[in-house]
C-alpha cells in the first residue's frame, strides 16, 4: 500500500467538514457541562438549607433542579455520542480512502446517526432551558406579588 502525498491531501479535504462539526459539538459539550455544574452547585446549597428541617420552597426548587439535571445528562450523553460518531466518520474516511474499502454506507449511516444524536441533544437542551425559564418566571411573579402586597398594592 503506497499512499501518495496527493492522496493524503484529498483525505484531509474530505475530513475538514466533520472536523468543523466536531468543534461545534465540543463547544456545545462545554455549554452543557457548565449548566450541569451550576445545577449541581445550586442543589448543594438547597440541600444544606434543608438540613435543619423541611422547607417547601427549597423542595420545589430541588425537584425542578433534579428534572433539569436529568435533561442535561441526556443532552450530554447524546452530544458525546454525536462526537464519537463524527470521529468514526473521520476515521472511516481515512481508512476507506487509503485502503480502498467500500465504507460509504457505513460513513453515511454514522453521519446520519450523529445528526440524530445532535438533534436529540438540542431537544433535551431546549427542554432544560424552558423548564429553567418557567421556574424563574414563576419566582418573579411570586416576588412581584409579595412586593405589591407589601407596599399597599403599588407597582413602583
Amino acid at each position: 500500500m503506497n499512499i501518495q502525498l496527493a492522496d493524503i491531501g484529498h483525505i484531509i479535504q474530505l475530513s475538514i467538514a466533520p472536523v468543523f462539526l466536531l468543534t461545534g459539538v465540543g463547544t456545545m459539550l462545554v455549554v452543557l457541562t457548565n449548566r450541569l455544574a451550576r445545577i449541581i452547585d445550586r442543589t448543594r446549597v438547597l440541600e444544606a438549607r434543608l438540613l435543619p428541617g423541611p422547607n417547601e420552597a427549597c423542595m420545589i426548587e430541588l425537584q425542578t433542579l433534579h428534572q433539569r439535571g436529568h435533561l442535561i445528562n441526556y443532552a450530554i450523553t447524546l452530544n458525546t455520542a454525536c462526537g464519537l460518531l463524527v470521529c468514526l466518520v473521520i476515521g472511516m474516511l481515512f481508512l476507506g480512502d487509503t485502503t480502498n474499502l467500500p465504507l460509504d454506507h457505513y460513513i453515511a449511516t454514522c453521519f446520519v446517526l450523529a445528526m440524530g444524536c445532535l438533534i436529540g441533544s438540542y431537544i433535551y437542551f431546549l427542554r432544560e432551558v424552558l423548564i429553567g425559564s418557567r421556574y424563574m418566571r414563576l419566582q418573579q411573579i411570586k416576588s412581584l406579588s409579595r412586593g405589591a402586597a407589601g407596599c399597599g398594592g403599588c407597582a413602583g
